[in-house]
């Protein structure tokens, strides 16, 4: 009948999403080489078996890139942005002492980009093989009229499970506990509000390959939580350092008592520059300021849990004055 219009008139291509759902099947099977999904991938649902656990609580995370994602899109580094995705939410779920099992994912896109979408999963599929969480399904949505052309919508979600016995319980923090910091990769996915308009005042001071290095991806702490329990370290609490900084990530963990922190100079490449602009007090609150993750412990465990990853170093301890204190060694 003519003049009939077509979904795909409209601007969506089902067949094509269809068709994708085969085509990104090989990043998925790299994801559950030790845990799999209780069924079929594809499926409506997915199902994962937790009968291994005594007791399961389960947990969950949910996060996105944030601004961040603009610069990846302007330099194509989209790997990166799969990264981050799922980094953001797995480190979450990791501070419980939970184990990541699914991952989900949604993609918004103004028309379907196969090759594009394809490049994002295999970046989510190599930080969810390093962790052993399944990509357990997601939602690429086309919205052409919505999504802006040249733009994509990312979020994601995480679903673990711990050992109710295993939780991480920072009730049991005291003082005199030391805290241990790990290092970061970079900026990550926090504070790129700030950082972007460092950049469109200032476009001309930073470096293309100090942008790279700014760029790289948020670190991903599975192996420190591994270390630790390789170590037999029981962390009182464990902190993934995101907006709000040290002090803010750390401060609600507390009751009644706070930390002064002392941390090493960040090492990224060109940060002299972006303090240049920021103000000296708030960028603590903003960035991770080199420290990425932290896990608070009794003393006679700092060794094990500062040999548990690499960039392990003592920041501080737990002080009976309420808040979060920090500064860098030698200013």
């Amino acid at each position: 009948m003519a003049g009939k219009l077509t979904y795909q008139q409209a601007g969506v291509d089902t067949r094509r999403a269809a068709a994708l759902v085969g085509d990104i099947r090989s990043h998925v099977e790299r994801t559950q080489r030790k845990r799999k999904l209780m069924g079929a991938f594809g499926l409506f649902a997915a199902a994962y078996d937790l009968s291994a656990y005594k007791e399961p609580v389960i947990v969950t995370g949910c996060d996105g890139v944030g601004t961040k994602l603009e610069l990846l899109l302007e330099h194509d580094l989209l790997e990166i942005a799969g990264k981050d995705l799922v980094a953001m939410s797995v480190n979450d779920i990791l501070t419980t002492g939970g184990d990541p099992l699914l991952f989900l994912d949604y993609v918004g896109i103004a028309a379907l980009d196969e090759a594009r979408i394809t490049r994002l999963i295999g970046g989510m599929s190599d930080y969810l093989e390093a962790c052993d969480c399944i990509l357990a399904g997601g939602e690429t949505a086309e919205m052409p009229g919505i999504v802006p052309e040249g733009v994509i919508e990312l979020s994601g979600f995480c679903i673990g499970c711990v050992e109710k016995s295993a939780m991480i319980d920072p009730t049991t923090i005291q003082i005199g506990d030391v805290l241990v910091g790990y290092a970061s990769d970079s900026i990550h996915a926090n504070g790129w509000s700030l950082v972007r308009r460092v950049l469109r005042e200032f476009p001309d001071e930073v470096e293309d390959d100090e942008l790279l290095a700014w760029l790289q991806p948020t670190r991903l702490y599975h192996d420190v939580v591994a270390g630790l329990r390789e170590g037999g370290v029981v962390p009182k609490a464990m902190a993934h350092i995101t907006g709000g900084g040290l002090p803010e990530n750390l401060e609600r963990l507390f009751r009644g008592c706070g930390a002064d922190l002392e941390i090493p100079e960040w090492n990224l490449p060109g940060i002299e520059k972006l303090y240049r602009h920021v103000d000296p007090n708030d960028r603590f609150h903003t960035f991770n300021m080199g420290i990425g993750w932290v896990a608070i412990v009794s003393p006679e465990e700092v060794e094990a849990a500062v040999a548990a990853g690499p960039g392990g170093q003592v920041i501080g301890r737990m002080v009976e004055e309420e808040g979060v204190r920090v500064r860098v060694a030698g200013e």
